[in-house]
């Protein structure tokens, strides 16, 4: 159950915490990925981490750089990985960054960049996804979103508008190319350990895990079997949903 084997998935920002969950989930259930990020030397090592880890029948995992504030590279990345894998069936929109700010104090460029990347980038790849897609009468476009685009978070008004906007995005996106064989779905994590979060100290780790009903952060595979069974065949009739897992934090 959940096979993706004979599909090809492109995974942004794959070489970090949770992507690099995301991309391992995914390849173990068969899928033959293109991995994209920005910085290369680590899209490489991970990249070799996959093939030696989850070898695939049909060729070898292949990773393609992309800086997604570039529109020209953005623009180039589906069709690079359609050429390299021989077609596209899931697409994971995972890669996003942060400017952090009070609202009144955010800088143009801070909101702009948020905006451009998360948001922007997630748009421009989910339409040149679709085209493949709609000739082949299958795909699947899973959004990576945030449990703050939902309750919002005071010093991310730009990161809470790009992940409620790609929530907003895909439902209205699922609608129109549903017809086709296309679903298109978010998944909003809540707090996540990340080699980021384990920097923290005890203190605010338990305030945190306070927050959150299950008493602990979830861990990156979390999101991965959840993107891993939103991807597979069997979700065939799930489309403009946004799946939560945050342990409770927010019931939404």
């Amino acid at each position: 159950m959940f096979s993706l084997k004979g599909m090809n998935a492109l995974v942004t920002g794959a070489s970090g915490g949770i992507g690099s969950s995301i991309s391992k989930a995914l390849a173990a259930q068969g899928a033959r990925l293109a991995i994209s990020g920005s910085n290369s030397a680590k899209l490489r090592a991970f990249r070799e981490e996959l093939n030696e880890s989850f070898a695939h029948d049909n060729g070898a995992h292949v990773e393609i750089t992309c800086d997604l504030s570039n529109t020209t590279q953005v623009e180039e990345l589906i069709p690079a990985t359609v050429d390299t894998l021989g077609g596209i069936d899931i697409l994971i929109n995972n890669a996003g960054i942060t400017r952090d700010n009070l609202a009144m104090r955010m800088k143009d460029e801070e909101w702009e960049d948020v905006i451009r990347i998360n948001l922007q980038s997630t748009f421009r790849l989910m339409r040149a996804a679709a085209r493949p897609m709609m000739k082949n009468r299958f795909g699947r476009i899973i959004s990576i979103t945030s449990v703050v685009g939902a309750t919002g978070n005071p010093g991310q008004i730009n990161y809470a508008a790009a992940k409620a906007g790609i929530v907003g995005m895909t439902k209205s996106f699922a609608q129109e190319v549903a017809s086709r064989g296309i679903t298109a779905n978010c998944v909003a994590p809540g707090f996540i350990r990340t080699a980021m979060t384990d920097q923290l100290p005890d203190a605010q780790k338990d305030a945190l895990n306070a927050r959150i009903p299950m008493g602990r952060m979830g861990e990156g595979e979390d999101i991965g079997a959840a993107v891993a069974f939103l991807a597979s065949r069997e979700a065939s009739y799930i489309t403009g949903a946004t799946l939560h897992v945050n342990g409770g934090m927010a019931m939404l």
